[in-house]
């Protein structure tokens, strides 16, 4: 099982933050131009949470007031469930199960270092899953005395 390490070696450290000032239309906006799902949210250099297409969803609407005058610190979520380069894939996984999130920020030294979605996760156990099954095939195929 692959390490958070070796998964942001293959998808990059790219991490897309806005302001917890910002306005939620240029949170939405940003993550359109960026055609991702979420957005961490710095306040001075730290993550104070994270802004989701499911927060805008649920919870835009409840303040009555246009995106435009939203402020993202007003329906981020701030509890922010992370993972550390040293976890596997599988604890990803886990996490992302039993929180019910989609996006894990990846911490390192107290800083944010990468950003894995449900996606990422996913993609990487269907190889490993692809990779088994090829092996099992040349091990059937290349066994003296096939069935």
């Amino acid at each position: 099982m692959k390490t958070v390490k070796h998964l942001l070696q293959e998808k990059g450290h790219t991490v897309v933050t806005i302001d917890s000032e910002d306005s939620v239309l240029s949170a939405m906006q940003r993550m359109a131009a960026n055609n991702i799902g979420a957005l961490l949210v710095m306040s001075g250099g730290q993550l104070v949470g994270i802004f989701t297409e499911r927060d805008f969803s649920r919870k835009a609407y409840l303040l009555d007031k246009p995106v435009k005058d939203t402020l993202v610190k007003e329906i981020m979520t701030r509890k922010v469930f992370y993972v550390r380069l040293s976890d596997t894939n599988e604890d990803c996984m886990a996490l992302i199960t039993e929180m019910r999130v989609r996006h894990l920020p990846v911490i390192d030294d107290d800083k944010v270092v990468g950003l894995l979605s449900i996606g990422d996760l996913v993609k990487d156990a269907i190889s490993q899953c692809q990779f088994v099954i090829h092996q099992l095939e040349r091990y059937i195929y290349d066994t003296p005395g096939k069935i």
